[in-house]
Parts: C-alpha cells; structure tokens; sequence
C-alpha cells in the first residue's frame, strides 16, 4: 500500500510594481517618475519630480537646498543653481495647483530649503507620516531663528522678480480691463461730443475718421474685455496662453487709444493729456506682465 503526501511548495513573492505614495488628490510612482490626480497623468518635467521625489522620502523634514543641490546636480555640473532650483520649485508647485504664499504641499523654509506639509500614504492607504505635526514643531524651533531676518524672496522663474500673490495680480490685471471698458462704453454713449472735439482738430472727413475709428474698436474693445474679464474672474489656467496668443491685437488696439487723452487736451491741458497717454502706451505691456506673473507657462 502506497502512501502519497502532497506537499505545499512556496510561492514565490510577488514583487513590488512600484513604490507609489499618496497625498490629497495625488499619487507618485517615485519608480517610474509619473504623478497623477484622480488617475489621470500630469505633464512634470524630470526635476521638478526629482524635487517631489526627495520631499516625499523626507515628509515633515527640511530637505536643504544644498541637499537638493547634490542629488539633482553633481559637483561636476556648471548651472546657476539658484536659479535651476526656484524655476523646478515653482514647475512643482504649478502641477500641484500650489503657492508659496499659502501651501499645502511644499513649504518654504526661509533660506534653507523646502518642506512637504501634507499627510503622506503609502499604496496601501496607511499613514506614512503626518508633517503638518512635525512642520507645527519645526516652525517653533525655527521662528525665532527667522525674526531677525528677512524671509526668503521667491524669484519668478522668467521675469527674475519676487513671486506676488496671485490674487493681487489677477485683481490688477481685472481693474486694467475694467478701465478700458469704461472707455469704450463711454465713447460710444457720447460719440457726438467725441465728434465735436474731433471737429475741432480736423474737420471735415478727418473728424469722420477719428469717429469711426473710436466707433469700430471700441466695438471689437467691448467684447474682448468681456472675454478678458470672465477668463480673470473665473481664473481660467490657460489665460496665459490665450493671451499671448490674442497679445498682438490687444497691442495694436491699445495704442490707437492711447491717443485718447488728445482729445480732451482743450478741457485738461496738454500737459496732462500727453502724461495720460505716456501712461497708456506702456499700460499694455504692464498687462503682459501681470498675466505672466499669474498664469506661468504650463511644465
């Protein structure tokens, strides 16, 4: 009589497809170097994720600038690191729908480095670490380190000016469409007064041309500061772009007006009236720079 025994052979260990960590509505795959919201893939360049990565191994922690130096730059490597450093910091913070001046990723840590402030989850969903905790200790011990200091400047990455708040610029940028609008609207409803001042410069078929020139831009005027004005409001994030695009109309457009104070020099001076328009010639490019300031350009 035969007697058989099954034995249980050992399975081999899965491995790991990854090393994958959560936070809010995101997760990286430190492995792969892809970052996600809501399962879908955001567009992050090689060391802004880099950055990412070495924040999310450090939750709560200061990592130092000089650390991120040597593991994104080796000593051989001729960069403006400074520089280098903001630019992929503020490509991060872009992906995240971040601030400097209210985080709830990456903090900064005045001179010394960067800190990541949110709870951090493995793939599993359990807790890693709880930084707003240690962050809370941190910012005790290094408060009064700060005091006598200034704080930090964040440098745009482009324009090499200190980061404003977003909402100052985007209210600045909505009261500059708010004024032309005013403008055009104006003109419209009192054309006739506009066509008794132009008499009074050209009369005749030059007085004609200057109406229908305030006329025919202050119509395509009213709608593209409509359009201007809801993109602000509703912080549409591609305003950048659209209006980069749209920039060369907006230009041509705002120097034909800024010809407009002319028209009133009998009633404010020629003095004035040419400071007004020296004011207006610059004023678009001042747009220019408030929509880089808060709409940068997408990683």
């Amino acid at each position: 009589m035969l007697n058989y025994r099954v034995v249980a052979m050992p399975m081999p260990e899965a491995s790991s497809a990854g090393k994958i960590v959560r936070f809010g509505l995101f997760e990286a795959d430190l492995l792969s170097g892809e970052l996600r919201k809501n399962g879908s893939r955001i567009r992050l360049q090689e060391q802004p994720f880099q950055v990412l990565t070495l924040l999310l191994e450090r939750p709560g922690e200061m990592v130092t600038r000089e650390d991120l130096r040597t593991k994104l730059w080796p000593a051989d490597t001729f960069v403006d690191f400074d520089h280098s450093l903001n630019t992929a910091v503020n490509k991060l913070r872009e992906a995240l729908g971040d601030t400097a001046s209210n985080p709830r990723f990456v903090q900064t840590v005045a001179r010394r480095g960067y800190r990541f402030i949110a709870p951090v989850h493995d793939d599993g969903g359990s807790l890693i670490a709880t930084p707003s905790a240690q962050a809370a200790t941190a910012n005790a011990t290094e408060k009064a380190a700060d005091t006598a200091i200034p704080s930090e400047t964040v440098l745009h990455p482009d324009l090499e000016v200190p980061v404003p708040r977003r909402g100052l610029t985007r209210r600045l940028f909505l009261l500059v469409q708010v004024m032309y609008l005013a403008f055009y609207l104006a003109a419209l409803f009192r054309w006739q007064e506009v066509r008794q001042v132009a008499d009074s410069f050209l009369p005749g078929w030059g007085a004609v041309a200057i109406v229908t020139a305030v006329l025919v831009t202050a119509g395509i005027g009213i709608p593209l500061r409509c359009y201007l004005i809801s993109a602000v409001s509703f912080d549409h994030r591609r305003l950048g772009e659209k209006f980069r695009s749209l920039f060369p109309a907006i230009l041509a457009l705002d120097q034909l007006w800024a010809v407009a104070p002319f028209l009133l020099a009998q009633n404010i001076g020629f003095g004035a009236a040419f400071a007004a328009t020296a004011a207006l010639l610059y004023l678009p490019f001042s747009e220019r720079t408030l929509v880089r300031m808060a709409y940068p350009d997408s990683p």
